[in-house]
């Protein structure tokens, strides 16, 4: 079984200084028994932000690879079909509501396969709670 569709901001959350909260841990036990599906940016969008976060000094290099490694314990799939779908389902998503393809990848892969999302940016929970999809946490 999945849980949800993961955004990045929600598993970033949990292992960031400073970003995390109830709701978002809370979370990470669920999907830690239950599992998360995520579009194949994921990966990606992950490590950029943890990079990111170890250029500007908030975290160190050990802690940037503990987290990856800990991120790739979880069972989190990442699905194989988002990529081919860039330039229909999740562009006319993107068009439609004026985000970008990168946080509308997140909704079409809710959307496809049922799942809540959950996500910490407003934009993308404003868009999804439109569609009709479900959202997890606040």
């Amino acid at each position: 079984m999945t849980l949800c569709v993961l955004d990045s901001s929600v598993a970033l959350a949990w292992v960031l200084p400073d970003e995390g909260d109830a709701a978002p841990d809370a979370l990470l036990d669920d999907v830690a028994g239950a599992g998360a599906a995520v579009p194949g940016l994921w990966p990606l969008e992950t490590a950029n932000v943890l990079l990111a976060a170890e250029r500007r000094g908030r975290i160190t290099l050990a802690e940037r690879q503990q987290v990856l490694a800990t991120l790739a314990e979880l069972p989190i799939r990442t699905d194989p079909h988002s990529a081919a779908r860039a330039g229909s389902d999740a562009l006319h998503l993107a068009s439609s509501r004026g985000l970008t393809l990168y946080d509308t990848s997140y909704l079409e892969l809710a959307l496809r396969l049922g799942l809540p999302l959950a996500s910490l940016d407003r934009e993308p929970r404003e868009t999804t709670a439109a569609w009709g999809a479900a959202l997890l946490g606040r």
